[in-house]
């Protein structure tokens, strides 16, 4: 194994960290003041400097306006680069790398066809327009069970004919278009299709936007939709017919990764922020870094972002060689090591400042409502441990 990265990821990683320490974390406050009141001047002002830096979509291939890294420096580039972004919650959008928009650009540059990248993707990638995945439904559809999968797609000659409910669709009320999960058939493996709809299609209704725990904060925001007999060409389906199932998991394997390196950068920088508080204050005495019990908590959010951060590179590193049967279990194990780290990583920051962290003069509390859906996005942590557990029984999974 080797732990050194290539000079140019170094580079990548340490530009990535400047620029979101001393350009974006300053302005973040004022990005999501102005986001809660319909503007976006600040953002668009970051987002040109991003572009500057030569940070804007930096994983994407050259021609696309990335870095141009691909292979294994692909992978290493996204877990770098997006690590150093989520250190803060704005960071990822100035760069064009937030989800759903990431991971909708990844799926349009494997399976759409030249017309389609035309359209969505080229300015999808250039920041003009925003995009949204719409997969989960209202119970009885597919939510944790994709199996569960409601929507249907009808073919009526040439075109096909959408009808179902999707939620959390997130960046839904805003996106361009939508990537659309709808059942094709009754098979279990290729009974899904995805289709590509334009937002302003004529029976895609915006429902209303859902109320969550977290504060809706720039794309961040979950739609529920009703489709009433959408109907839509042969040019919407992305991919083949009966695939949509294999694509979804493709681009969910990726994009737990991606979600990961984004809450390990969140995490750490809580972790630094308590720093500077445990050798400032004093309690009984002596300072809170000389409490033992202070210490334990600091040492097992160190000790589990480190955790995370291996689990993350070492699947990067297996997609990257292709292995991707392989990455879905070690992905399941990311995903769940991670979403719960930052959860514990808040927490101890909320406990160890005391009433400071509870209240809003701190930035614990306001991060940790949107750090619990961790735990539930893409796949509940129940799933991912039932996933890792038939694997390992099965004797897929060699620890």
């Amino acid at each position: 194994m080797n732990f050194e990265l290539d000079p140019a990821l170094a580079a990548l990683r340490d530009e990535v960290r400047r620029f979101i320490d001393d350009v974006v974390i300053p302005e973040e406050r004022t990005v999501e003041e102005e986001d809660r009141e319909g503007r976006h001047d600040t953002l668009r002002r970051l987002q040109q400097q991003a572009r500057s830096a030569g940070l804007w979509t930096p994983h994407l291939p050259a021609e696309r306006g990335g870095r141009g890294f691909d292979g294994d420096a692909g992978y290493q580039a996204m877990a770098v680069a997006f690590r150093e972004m989520g250190r803060s919650p704005v960071g990822p959008r100035v760069c064009n790398c937030d989800a759903p928009d990431q991971g909708n650009m990844d799926l349009l540059l494997r399976h759409g066809t030249p017309d389609q990248q035309a359209r969505w993707l080229d300015p999808l990638c250039s920041g003009d327009i925003t995009s949204a995945f719409a997969m989960t439904e209202p119970s009885p559809g597919a939510g944790a069970d994709p199996g569960n999968l409601r929507t249907s797609a009808t073919r009526d000659g040439d075109h096909w004919v959408l009808r179902g409910r999707k939620w959390y669709t997130t960046g839904g009320r805003d996106a361009a278009f939508l990537i659309v999960m709808a059942r094709t058939s009754h098979d279990r493996r290729g009974g899904a299709t995805l289709f590509l709809v334009d937002r302003q299609a004529e029976g895609l209704e915006h429902v209303r936007e859902v109320s969550t725990m977290a504060e809706p904060i720039l794309a961040h925001r979950e739609s529920e939709f009703a489709l009433h007999d959408v109907r839509v060409g042969p040019d919407a389906v992305l991919g083949e017919v009966g695939d949509g199932f294999a694509m979804a998991q493709e681009r969910l394997v990726p994009a737990r990764l991606t979600h990961c390196m984004r809450w390990l950068g969140l995490a750490s920088r809580t972790l630094s922020l308590c720093r500077a508080y445990v050798v400032s204050r004093e309690s009984f005495g002596k300072e809170l870094a000389r409490h033992q019990l202070v210490q334990q908590m600091l040492a097992e959010a160190a000790s589990r972002i480190h955790a995370g951060d291996l689990m993350t590179h070492h699947c990067a590193w297996l997609l990257a060689r292709g292995q991707r049967a392989e990455a879905r279990t070690f992905s399941s194990m990311a995903k769940l090591e991670v979403a719960r780290t930052l959860c514990t990583v808040l927490d101890h920051a909320i406990q160890i400042h005391g009433g400071l962290g509870y209240s809003d003069d701190m930035p614990f509390a306001r991060w940790y409502r949107m750090a619990r859906a961790a735990r539930i996005a893409d796949g509940p942590d129940e799933v991912h441990i039932a996933v890792i557990a038939r694997d390992w029984l099965r004797g897929r999974l060699d620890v």
